[in-house]
């Protein structure tokens, strides 16, 4: 019996093993006191946590750090940045207890927006924000100070680390349709069409306050209507009880308590 096909298909398989562990390996991250801070003083959202989910969002935040890298182009990261994107990621899958981004490797700041070609300097630049595709699949780009605009206080309904990371989640089940079908129960699929269709109707003849990109298609409703659900949980309860509930079912999260 020849031996060499086998012992050249194990070695194969054995190679492959590594690499796989030696990708999955990452470097722990402990948070300073410094970090919590800044979380403290710029995430509103942490700010209202007790005590032991505050722990629990800084080690999602810390888990967050281990396995993903965060780089700027044309634009330092400094460690506010850094907290910031992860804050992003960490918001919309807070109820769940085991979520993590398989399907991002990276997320890259620039300076400021930028246009379909990646240029951030010259011409028409209007993107905020992009969840790669293609070529540029496993990363994001945001702009830095739209990053930052969306935790300030003057940010209103509008976060556009949230509504990044929620396209990222969209898009974990295969298709960036506004059907997070990873997150819901197939049962309320057809409700959750039924209710996007008829608020983006509300929207189209001026009687809605939820932003108007949300008419754009059905995964920028969702990720408009998750900023709001998150920045301005109880006017988006008042305003829009039905609207509350489903994300509330979807996140697993109840923000206005």
């Amino acid at each position: 019996m020849n031996l060499y096909p086998v012992l050249f298909i194990a070695l194969v398989l054995l190679l492959a093993f590594y690499f796989i562990l030696r990708r999955k390996k990452t470097t722990p991250v402990t948070l300073s006191a410094s970090d919590l801070g800044l979380l403290d003083m710029h995430v509103v959202y942490y700010r209202h946590l007790d005590q032991a989910k505050k722990k629990l969002f800084v080690q999602k935040i810390a888990d967050f750090l281990a396995s993903v890298k965060i780089e700027g182009v044309g634009v330092e990261v400094e460690p506010l940045d850094r907290l910031l994107v992860a804050s992003s990621a960490v918001i919309p899958i807070f109820g769940f207890d085991n979520w993590a981004y398989g399907n991002l490797g990276s997320v890259v700041l620039y300076p400021d927006t930028f246009n379909e070609d990646f240029a951030f300097e010259g011409g028409k630049r209007n993107i905020l924000g992009m969840v790669g595709t293609g070529y540029m699949n496993g990363q994001m780009i945001l702009s830095k100070s739209a990053l930052r605009h969306g935790f300030s206080a003057s940010a209103g309904k509008s976060n556009t680390g949230i509504h990044e990371f929620v396209h990222l989640l969209d898009k974990s089940d295969g298709a960036t349709d506004g059907i997070p079908q990873n997150l819901m129960a197939h049962e309320y699929t057809i409700p959750w069409l039924k209710m996007m269709h008829e608020e983006i109707g509300r929207i189209n003849k001026d009687q809605s306050d939820i932003d108007p990109y949300a008419m754009t298609n059905e995964a920028e409703f969702f990720a408009v209507a998750s900023e709001y659900f998150f920045e301005q949980p109880e006017i988006l309860k008042e305003h829009h009880p039905g609207l509350y509930e489903q994300l509330s079912r979807i996140f697993a999260q109840h923000p206005a308590g």
